[in-house]
Parts: C-alpha cells; sequence; structure tokens
C-alpha cells in the first residue's frame, strides 16, 4: 500500500509481472463508496471471520483480499492466491488438498495442496463461484473440521488458515438455480465485501489514470504525460466496462501516442471501444424474423437431435467468438463455467480436458 499526497493506493507486489493480467493492479479509495469500503476492510481484517469479496472482472478482488491479508493478526504468515477457474476440474481437490505419491496417474511425489501451503497465513480462492459441486461438498468440509485428507491418504492433517473468497457471479442466484450449495454460501458470506464497478465510482478514475500515468511513463522512459482538459472529461464519460484494468490499458496506449507529453482524447483510444460495449440499439424486425424464420425451417425439416445441434452451434460459435477463452465464453452465455466445460466436453470441443478426465478416472478404477 502507499499513500501519495493523501491518497491510499493499492498496488501489487511486483506489478510489472502482472502486464498481461486480466486483474485490476491498483486500487485507491477516493470516491465515497471505496471510503466506505475501505473502512469496512478495516474493521473486519482484524477478525478471523471468512470474507466473500464481489465485483466484477477487472475491479480490484485480490488486491482487496490482500489488503484484508495485510490488516489482519496474520500478515506474517503466507498469503496464496488460488483461481479457482484456472484450475483442471480433475485436479481441483488434488490443487486445493495435495495428493499423495501414487494416488494417480502423474503423481510421482507427495504434493501439499495450498491449503497447507498458507498455514497460519490467509488462503485467497477466487472465482469461487466455479467451484464444481463435487469440490464445494469437500471444501465445506474442511471449513468446518479445520483439516484436509490429502488424495490417496486417510490422515487429516489441521490446517489454520484464514479463507477470503471472491466471485463476479451473484451466488445466491446460483444456489436458486443449484449450482452452488447453500450451506457453503451462508459459510463463505459471513463478512462481505462489495466492490463495485469502476463506473460507480467516478471519483476513483482520475487518480488512477494518475497512478498509471506515472506508472507508464517511468516505465517506457519518456517525459511524465498529463492529461488535458478534454481527455479527463472523456475518462470521466466513459463506462469503463473492463473496469481498473482496461483504464490502464487506455492510459498505456496514451503514454505511448501522445503528442508533447500532454494526452487528448483521440489518445485514448476510447470511441471505438465505446462502440464495442455501448448498449446495442434493438435490432430491425427483418433481422429478428430471419432468425426466426431460420428456426421455423430447421423445425420442418425435424433432424434429430434437434436440441442438441442447436446448442452445439451455439456453443461453438460463442467459443470461437471468444477466442476459446471459457470464461469470457461462459459470461457471453450468461452460465457458469462448470456448465460450460460440460457442454464443450459432450461435443468434443474440449478433446485435451476429456482425455485427461478419462485418465484420471482410469487412474482410480
Amino acid at each position: 500500500m502507499d499513500n501519495t499526497e493523501n491518497t491510499t493506493v493499492l498496488t501489487f507486489p511486483e506489478p510489472r509481472a502482472l502486464a498481461l493480467s486480466i486483474r485490476a493492479t491498483a486500487l485507491v479509495f477516493e470516491d465515497p463508496l471505496s471510503r466506505a469500503l475501505l473502512a469496512r476492510i478495516r474493521q473486519i481484517a482484524p477478525s478471523e471471520a471468512t470474507a466473500l469479496i464481489i465485483g466484477d472482472t477487472g475491479t480490484g478482488k485480490e488486491l482487496i483480499a490482500r489488503h484484508v491479508h495485510a490488516l489482519s493478526r496474520r500478515a506474517e504468515g503466507p498469503f496464496v492466491a488460488v483461481n479457482c477457474a484456472a484450475l483442471p476440474e480433475s485436479l481441483v481437490e488434488s490443487e486445493l488438498f495435495g495428493h499423495e505419491k501414487g494416488a494417480f496417474t502423474g503423481a510421482v511425489a507427495t504434493k501439499a495442496g495450498w491449503f497447507e501451503a498458507a498455514q497460519g497465513g490467509t488462503l485467497f480462492l477466487d472465482e469461487i463461484g466455479d467451484l464444481p459441486l463435487g469440490m464445494q461438498v469437500k471444501l465445506l468440509r474442511v471449513l468446518q473440521e479445520r483439516e484436509v485428507v490429502r488424495v490417496g491418504s486417510r490422515r487429516p492433517i489441521p490446517v489454520d488458515v484464514r479463507l477470503v473468497a471472491a466471485t463476479n457471479v451473484d451466488l445466491a442466484e446460483a444456489v436458486r438455480a443449484g449450482h452452488f450449495r447453500e450451506d457453503l454460501y451462508f459459510r463463505l458470506n459471513v463478512v462481505p465485501l462489495r466492490l463495485s464497478p469502476l463506473r460507480q465510482r467516478p471519483a476513483d478514475i482520475l487518480p488512477l489514470a494518475q497512478h498509471y500515468l506515472q506508472v507508464y511513463s517511468e516505465r517506457l522512459g519518456v517525459r511524465h504525460a498529463e492529461l488535458s482538459a478534454p481527455a479527463r472529461e472523456a475518462l470521466l464519460k466513459y463506462p469503463w466496462p473492463g473496469n481498473i484494468r482496461e483504464l490502464e490499458n487506455v492510459v498505456h496506449h496514451a503514454v505511448l501516442v501522445c503528442s508533447g507529453g500532454l494526452i487528448q482524447p483521440e489518445d485514448l483510444h476510447l470511441a471505438g471501444q465505446q462502440a464495442l460495449y455501448r448498449s446495442a440499439p434493438a435490432a430491425p424486425a427483418e433481422e429478428d424474423d430471419s432468425l426466426e424464420l431460420a428456426l421455423r425451417r430447421l423445425f420442418e425439416q425435424a433432424p434429430p437431435h434437434l436440441y442438441d445441434t442447436v446448442e452445439e452451434v451455439l456453443m461453438r460459435t460463442a467459443y470461437d467468438y471468444c477466442e476459446r477463452n471459457q470464461v469470457h465464453t461462459a459470461r457471453l452465455l450468461g452460465i457458469s463455467r462448470n456448465i460450460l466445460r460440460a457442454r464443450l466436453q459432450r461435443y468434443g470441443l474440449l478433446p485435451g480436458a476429456a482425455l485427461r478426465e478419462r485418465d484420471e478416472v482410469e487412474s482410480f478404477a
């Protein structure tokens, strides 16, 4: 954490290593919403209560988790961050709880899991909503019993870990849809910390922009760039669908292309991005009719497995459109990543994942 001119700035220990990350690499607390959140963090951090951070991608959830850890009595212990969405479904249990040598194919040595790695400190589970239902049961048991059992072992290992989880989905809605366990939700939601999207805390926008101006001017070895008045106005008017990470990219680009060290609105490259994120206008009637007409023609043909055919086309097209990024595809379709993975595997769009899953099943047979 850095306090510059009375502005509280949170950054990662090594922000340079996150240049290609989709996460936010800095947070400021100038907006009233942000100041209220900071006060709440300072209030709950010294406790041992499990915290659930709720916020969109790119809003700074991991930075909040790190700040909770830094202000807690566990600050001298490790902070371990795990992205649940990035863990292969067949290896989630091994990654979280560890495994014994020979427990499955590829387990050539005993390995401690992330819970053991965070012993005495804080374990941050990002995108907790993507955890498979079977693993949700096991995570709940660990939280209740305060012990883990490695894959391939029957010996429980006590763990002293504070859990901080994060999600960019509505877990209450996921519970109602049957995608997330209600008992685990209540266990995680002891202390909710809601992180608003950047568009809802406009007083943070310019301080963040100034922070990134300094970072990238120094990193690129150029004269410290400044924002013109029209550029500042453009930043404040933009809706920031990509939140803080998008702001960082915009400032980085502006520092590269601006002339004379003064950034103008055209240097921000917002117009094209705004067109991408602006709410699409209502489709003309003929476009709606064309989609309905195509479906009606398909119904008339009555091909076998019609629903699966339509769903496969939808999944494949969306997956290709999102450049085979599962997180983005799931968000585009409004479904969980677990459901998406199941559909992609069903239609052979994840052959590698399906093969790994088969090997895992055979190794336990």
